[in-house]
């Protein structure tokens, strides 16, 4: 009984801190709802002139979460390896690697992708170097963890056969587990086709740099149009994967 109220306590702590910080406004809320239903009222209907365009900039934002996953899983591949303890082939960089996984998940693809843009320039190769390296440190923890789940005997039946462990990675575990690292893989190409199509608002193009273009001049039929381009895309990507996925089991 004192454990559950001790945790309560720190839960009524915790949201209570959040409270305080974030100052949920209803009253302004309630203000600023017909200042919103007229924006929302001047969308319609929604303006796809240009529709070039707007295809030419869903084209840059498949490409870059295209190319952005793939460079990641390059990446990824041997830092899975050396954060899997099965065939991890130095214990002392187990730890570490994971780090780097950490930290690479934790810093998201649009700050990435701002700090490219900085480096190499406005366009969408800033886009896919920020998209590279967040994807990078989650297919490195999704593929790790597959790799240590994966089934052992195999693994230890090459080890005891005189294999490295890096060889029995490469001969017997990876192969084992592609079907599930091929599908991990398709999930994170999902998610970052959701994450290119707004780094443009950093001037990391794609779909983003319309949407930043039309909101900059108050177009809102504009940004109705782009937005419904955006769920189309998320939506055949997310079917798209879910097909390859089921293909792959």
């Amino acid at each position: 009984m004192i454990r559950r109220a001790a945790w309560l306590l720190v839960l009524v702590t915790i949201y209570g801190t959040c409270v305080a910080v974030v100052q949920p406004d209803l009253p302004r809320l309630w203000a600023g709802l017909p200042r919103l239903a007229h924006w929302l009222g001047g969308a319609f209907p929604p303006d796809f002139s240009g529709f070039a365009d707007l295809m030419r900039r869903a084209a840059e934002t498949v490409a870059i979460a295209t190319l952005g996953t793939t460079l990641a899983a390059l990446l990824a591949l041997p830092l899975a390896v050396l954060a899997a303890r099965p065939v991890a082939p130095a214990a002392a960089l187990y730890h570490p690697i994971r780090g780097l996984l950490d930290t690479l998940r934790g810093i998201d693809g649009f700050v990435f992708a701002l700090v490219f843009v900085a480096a190499v320039g406005l366009g969408p190769f800033a886009g896919m170097l920020g998209v590279a390296l967040h994807a990078a440190g989650s297919i490195g923890k999704l593929w790790s963890e597959a790799l240590e789940a994966a089934d052992p005997a195999p693994l230890e039946a090459a080890l005891t056969a005189g294999a490295s462990r890096a060889q029995a990675a490469v001969v017997v575990l990876i192969p084992d587990c592609l079907p599930l690292l091929a599908s991990s893989l398709l999930y994170v190409w999902e998610a970052t086709i959701r994450t290119s199509t707004v780094l443009g608002l950093v001037g990391a193009g794609g779909l983003g740099q319309e949407l930043k273009n039309a909101v900059d001049l108050l177009d809102f039929s504009r940004v109705l149009a782009i937005l419904i381009v955006i769920v189309a895309l998320v939506v055949a990507a997310d079917r798209l994967s879910a097909w390859l996925r089921r293909r792959l089991v």
